[in-house]
């Protein structure tokens, strides 16, 4: 969810900017871990309104509800860390994404949990183990990384051409 369909680096960019009147890019962070990049991230995350205030990544509306008609779609995060996330997290699949059932939302701690065909995120550690097709969506903190065997897309269009031929 973080980082694929919700852009919470707009929310790091706009909360770093308020701490020390710095105001970054993704050039400026990229190859960084996001705990690197903006040394309040843990303050962030756990705040409350963090989660609930980041913006839609671009495409992924229309380009979901499409994959919606098609697959039988999930949507998986880790939320389990920061508890304070579930219900935001919620709400906003709730307000963004309303075509998304309650059926189709998994929060939960470690994604290893998840047996599926497709797997898009933008963490190596949550795509690694996983043993179906595996979309990598690039996200400053692994733009430099070698991807191995996972598929990369800069954008949800690159989504669509691929699962949506």
């Amino acid at each position: 969810m973080d980082g694929v369909i919700a852009d919470v680096y707009a929310v790091f960019f706009k909360n770093h900017y308020a701490d020390f009147g710095e105001l970054l890019s993704a050039e400026d962070v990229c190859g960084k871990k996001e705990s690197e990049a903006f040394p309040n991230c843990r303050k962030y995350v756990f705040s409350n309104g963090f989660f609930r205030q980041a913006p839609v990544m671009a495409g992924s509306e229309a380009i979901l509800k499409k994959l919606n008609d098609k697959y039988k779609l999930f949507i998986v995060s880790a939320a389990m860390e920061f508890p304070q996330s579930l219900a935001e997290k919620q709400s906003w699949l709730n307000e963004h994404f309303p075509f998304i059932r309650w059926e189709q939302m998994v929060f939960c701690g470690s994604k290893e949990i998840i047996n599926a065909d497709i797997m898009i995120d933008d963490q190596f550690r949550n795509l690694d183990y996983f043993t179906g097709h595996t979309i990598l969506f690039t996200q400053p903190h692994n733009k430099l990384a070698e991807n191995g065997r996972h598929q990369r897309v800069e954008s949800w269009s690159d989504i669509e051409k691929i699962l949506l031929p």
